[in-house]
Parts: C-alpha cells; sequence; structure tokens
C-alpha cells in the first residue's frame, strides 16, 4: 500500500479528505525539524496516553498488533505539532477535553476508567457525530483522532511489517497475483 492509497482509505474510513494537508502527507511536513512554535500547544504524557487508549479502541490488538503496539499517540503527538497549523492545533487539543467532558457527562467517568465495550460504544458514537458535523465543511476533532491513527498505524513499522503483507525487496511484477479472501494488503516503503 502506498500513500496515495493510505490517504483514499482514511478518506473512505473517514468521509473526508485528510486534514492537515495531503501535500505536507506527501512532502514529509516539515523538511527538517523544527523548534516548537510559541503559540503551538504542547501535549502532556497523560494526553498521549488518553491518544493511545483512543487508538486501541479504534484499532485494537487482535492476533495482530493494535494501535498501541505502534505507539500512536506519540505520533500524533508529533503530527498534531508538526504538520497541523496553529487552528487545526486547537481543534485538535480542545476536542481532547471536550471528549473528556462528554464521557464523564453521559459515562459518569472518564475515558480511561471505561470497561472496553463502553469505550467502543462511546467512539462510534463519536464518529457517527463526526461525520454528520464534517459532512457540513466543519473539521470534527474525533475525524482528526481517527486519520491519525489509521495513518500513524499503517504507516508504522509494527503495521507495514506485521499487519500489511510486506516485502523488504520485491521481486518481478505479477499483475495476477492471486487473492484469497481474508489476504492482508501490501506495504511499500
Amino acid at each position: 500500500m502506498n500513500r496515495r492509497e493510505l490517504l483514499k482509505l482514511i478518506s473512505a474510513a473517514t468521509g473526508t479528505a485528510m486534514i492537515g494537508g495531503g501535500t505536507t502527507i506527501l512532502s514529509g511536513c516539515a523538511t527538517e525539524p523544527k523548534a516548537q512554535p510559541k503559540n503551538s500547544l504542547i501535549f502532556s504524557s497523560s494526553d498521549i496516553l488518553l491518544l493511545d487508549e483512543i487508538a486501541e479502541t479504534i484499532l485494537p490488538r487482535t492476533s495482530t498488533p493494535g494501535a498501541k503496539d505502534a505507539k500512536v499517540g506519540q505520533f500524533m503527538s508529533v503530527y498534531v505539532n508538526d504538520c497541523y497549523t496553529l487552528d487545526e492545533q486547537a481543534i485538535f487539543h480542545k476536542g481532547l477535553i471536550s471528549l473528556e467532558e462528554a464521557c464523564k457527562k453521559a459515562h459518569q467517568k472518564s475515558f480511561m476508567n471505561l470497561p472496553a465495550p463502553e469505550r467502543e460504544k462511546f467512539i462510534n458514537e463519536l464518529d457517527k457525530q463526526a461525520r454528520q458535523q464534517t459532512s457540513g465543511g466543519n473539521i470534527h476533532y474525533f475525524t482528526m483522532i481517527k486519520q491519525l491513527t489509521l495513518f500513524g498505524f499503517f504507516t508504522s513499522e509494527v503495521g507495514g511489517t506485521q499487519v500489511l503483507r510486506h516485502v523488504a525487496i520485491p521481486g518481478r511484477y505479477d499483475g495476477e497475483l492471486p487473492y484469497k479472501p481474508g489476504d492482508r494488503a501490501w506495504a511499500t516503503r
């Protein structure tokens, strides 16, 4: 799977184009490490743990690794600070606060304290709300989280080698490679 195919998958899964701009993804965001902008928001270690748990609810560990195995929370913190505009960063950070508030309102517990079935139900409801809001052209924080979960996981070493099929040095081109239902997609680097 190449980056363009991944962007199409993310767009189909979230119902909107990749937030943060597809051109920044294809170009690699910043060409060299940059100093933290003055107005940039910082992720705490508890924010990263929360992001890992949200991501793990979206892509849980089964017979294959999950989002936490790929350290998707840490990836999101770097990507948001390096590739999102300050406005997008603000939406993302306020979204984490909104997620916790909505969770406490609905379940009288923080997301981290919910059992797995309740987390999944809560995330599915957020996803439904995000699709409705995003269809109106607005950016919903959960869409950002879901996109970065998918992007971070499937571009990680864990996702690219243990979940997708991976051949480090590909052989000849075979346009009629047999496919069996349940076969994994291919990863390329």
